[in-house]
């Protein structure tokens, strides 16, 4: 049976909307985020969007929010970059206007579900994708399927203390500007370059990184950890301090064991908004 759902991601600064078919994107859609627009502005260009697509008649909704979701209710909360979205019944007016179920969810948690449908986790029954950019979010796959918690906030292992604040303050893009006064991508821009102090600076962050990952394998044991967001085009540059830092590891087993792989699968955020109404209409 055809299995035709619409993906919707709401990014930093587009929302972007794509309609999937028996696994496959068929059509992708996005747009620039009224920022300065009311929370139903906002809402309206989702609608606008997926008006575009309604021809292939989706049998569900999926949407990843960069915020705090009711995941039962579909109500977003706080959404950082849309100063207006402060309580979104979003799964309400969805499914109001277009008729279908809708569900909704936080953007780390689609990553992960999207590299479980459609990247690097195909095939394993536990894995935790970490998305390292900004900041530093992670959703789990346990048992072969998402796991959310009460609050949609499990695998938040950039909030977990670490030194003198949290983790994501030294392993995401956060490092770069409170340890060192710089921006990210320039840092990156000259290791690209050879330059020297860059290629320490990544050094030193590959080793905060490796704590991260401990902390995972600590607390979840996965078979494969999946590294998104935009530090991991940088990966070669901290992956051998990394790996260094891990070979410490106590149980010796675990470090063997494990997959850090790094997400290649394009469109993986609007997939992963998709891979949440798939999961959700249908057993895997």
């Amino acid at each position: 049976m055809t299995q035709t759902v619409l993906g919707i991601d709401m990014g930093a600064t587009n929302i972007r909307v794509g309609v999937v078919v028996d696994g496959k994107l068929a059509a992708c859609h996005s747009t620039e985020v009224n920022r300065q627009g009311t929370d139903m502005d906002v809402v309206e260009q989702i609608f606008g969007l997926a008006n575009e697509l309604i021809m292939f008649k989706y049998k569900a909704i999926g949407v990843g929010v960069p915020s705090v979701v009711d995941e039962k209710n579909g109500i977003v909360y706080d959404v950082q970059n849309l100063p207006s979205w402060k309580e979104v019944h979003l799964k309400q007016l969805l499914e109001a206007k277009f008729g279908v179920p809708a569900f909704i969810n936080n953007d780390a948690n689609c990553f992960a579900l999207g590299e479980k449908y459609f990247g690097k986790g195909k095939g394993y029954e536990h894995i935790v994708g970490v998305t390292v950019g900004s900041g530093m979010g992670a959703g789990l796959i346990l048992n072969g399927r998402l796991y959310s918690g009460r609050n949609c906030g499990a695998g938040e292992i950039g909030m977990l203390s670490y030194r003198d604040g949290v983790m994501e303050y030294y392993s995401s893009g956060q490092f770069f500007q409170r340890m060192h006064h710089l921006k990210g991508k320039n840092v990156f821009d000259l290791a690209l370059l050879g330059d020297e102090k860059a290629l320490e600076i990544f050094e030193e962050f590959g080793t905060h990184m490796a704590k991260a990952v401990e902390n995972i394998i600590y607390a979840y044991d996965p078979e494969m950890i999946v590294i998104g967001g935009s530090l991991k085009n940088a990966y070669p540059f901290y992956q051998a301090s990394m790996h260094r830092v891990l070979q410490s590891f106590p149980y010796r087993h675990s470090i063997q064991n494990i997959k850090i792989e790094i997400s290649d699968t394009e469109n993986i955020a609007v997939l992963g908004a998709a891979a949440l109404a798939l999961s959700s209409i249908i057993k895997y």
